[in-house]
């Protein structure tokens, strides 16, 4: 990642340059978010400089965010990662801390569920990484992460989705494995 745990602050260029990144991906893609308006997108994102910090290391990682939902009881915007693939900073990564430990040797470098709690995101679930099918062709190459059901995990394994044959399958794996193909994606709410 690209700045220290303890700052997780960005200055006024990076925070200029990251909007101005998201502004162009938001109107580049309006049938993710119809009816939404950047204006508004942005005044929370202001108001809300920690978010911003999470949503820049969601982009420095190759996830591409943006808003797929407005939570109208929440009044919070819901941001997933949407790059095509899955996020090129975040593959090669066990399921969590428990299977990285669990490893004796050729131990990845982190786990899907550290660092999306270092960035400050949440990995999808199955149900939203569905929505985001929904919303174009993701992961037609790779895999991606999902939140994984505590009875499986307690088995010792993890889900994980793609899209293949224009059809999201949804596989099992034991949670301590890791492929240069898988990464995770992420939601944020703002």
């Amino acid at each position: 990642m690209s700045k220290t745990k303890s700052n997780k602050k960005l200055s006024g260029e990076q925070i200029e340059d990251l909007l101005l990144t998201l502004r162009a991906r938001f109107e580049k893609n309006m049938k993710r978010h119809k009816g939404l308006e950047w204006t508004k997108v942005q005044a929370k994102l202001e108001a809300n400089p920690e978010k911003l910090w999470s949503l820049d290391e969601m982009e420095v990682t190759g996830g591409e965010p943006d808003v797929v939902g407005y939570d109208k009881k929440t009044g919070e915007y819901i941001f997933y990662d949407c790059s095509g693939e899955s996020p090129k900073g975040r593959r090669s990564l066990c399921y969590d801390g428990e299977a990285l430990e669990s490893r004796k040797e050729h131990k990845p470098k982190s786990s899907a569920l550290e660092m999306a709690a270092e960035i400050g995101i949440e990995l999808l679930t199955e149900e939203q990484y569905r929505q985001l099918q929904e919303l174009g062709e993701f992961d037609t190459k790779t895999s991606s992460w999902v939140q994984t059901p505590a009875a499986i995990r307690k088995l010792g394994g993890a889900l994980f989705c793609d899209r293949r044959y224009d059809h999201v399958f949804v596989y099992h794996n034991g949670a301590e494995s890791y492929y240069a193909a898988r990464a995770f994606r992420g939601s944020l709410r703002v």
